[in-house]
């Protein structure tokens, strides 16, 4: 999907940052693309033992994107599992709730905000004016509690956006996944995958999109997107007689966990010599994070 142009932009957007328990640097580049479609997120510090890490390739536009680089660690966090130390489920939870929180007027006008639709200061749009709520005006995210509009009938945008997340706490790291961004970690020059990508061909994306209605041409999702997996893309996901993870293309991660990562690393020395790195990726846009 998208626009392309006729010789890439170049230009690199990076920066870099630690902890005491990891550094981590990043690089994004528009390249061939018309726009800038992607985004990311870096949160060293997420609470007081999570480190998370995001990206997002944006398709169709940027607004979804956008979107998950804004409010998806947010749901991590604020999830119970995530307290109780069950980051998988907490991720797996956040990646669908953008889904929901993406439908309606609240949804819409979030959206438009992030899609340069809207004047973020004035809130016009089509003679339009919102005014924002308490809890918006002074920053602060409240439940996403629901707002009515001419847009209160919005089911999520047809635009979508892949999500790939690393989230490192304590000797654990979890990578969520739904698309086809991607992690690798290296150890010792070796490199392993930690995530797959989702494409329609995959037997078991084949088989959800299938007995969900959809069909595959050329290896399209209906003959048009060629993820089986991805936020957004509400065209997609419209039956309702199927639970967001049934749906033709759903925005429900895979689920890899490392434990012991300090254990990976052996000792101290090796640190110096042989560090543990993992990698992620989207178009032009990079992570590189060391486990220090």
């Amino acid at each position: 999907m998208g626009v392309y142009l006729s010789s890439p932009k170049t230009e690199k957007v990076s920066e870099d940052g630690e902890n005491h328990r990891l550094r981590y640097g990043l690089s994004s580049m528009q390249g061939w693309r018309a726009t800038m479609e992607d985004a990311h997120a870096a949160y060293p510090d997420l609470d007081s033992s999570t480190s998370f890490f995001g990206v997002y390739d944006g398709h169709g536009g940027k607004a979804v994107a956008k979107f998950c680089a804004k409010y998806l660690h947010q749901q991590v966090l604020k999830n119970v599992a995530c307290s109780a130390g069950d980051l998988g489920t907490s991720a797996q939870k956040a990646f669908l709730r953008m889904d929901e929180m993406m439908r309606g007027q609240r949804g819409w006008r979030e959206l438009a905000i992030l899609g340069d639709k809207i004047d973020k200061v004035s809130g016009m749009i089509e003679g339009l004016i919102w005014s924002p709520r308490s809890g918006e005006a002074n920053g602060h995210i409240d439940d996403w509690s629901s707002e009515e509009g001419p847009h209160s009938d919005f089911h999520g945008p047809n635009s979508g956006s892949t999500a790939c997340i690393a989230m490192i706490r304590n000797t654990q790291l979890v990578v969520a996944n739904a698309g086809d961004s991607r992690c690798v970690i290296s150890r010792k020059g070796q490199a392993y995958n930690l995530s797959k990508d989702h494409k329609p061909d995959l037997e078991v994306e084949k088989d959800r999109i299938l007995k969900a209605g959809g069909f595959i041409q050329v290896g399209r999702v209906n003959g048009s997107l060629n993820l089986a997996r991805a936020i957004g893309d509400a065209e997609f996901k419209q039956n309702k007689s199927l639970p967001a993870e049934k749906q033709i293309v759903t925005a429900n991660p895979d689920i890899n966990t490392v434990c012991n990562v300090i254990d990976i690393l052996l000792t101290r020395y090796y640190l110096r010599f042989s560090p543990l790195f993992f990698f992620f990726s989207f178009r032009g846009n990079y992570y590189l994070v060391h486990v220090i």
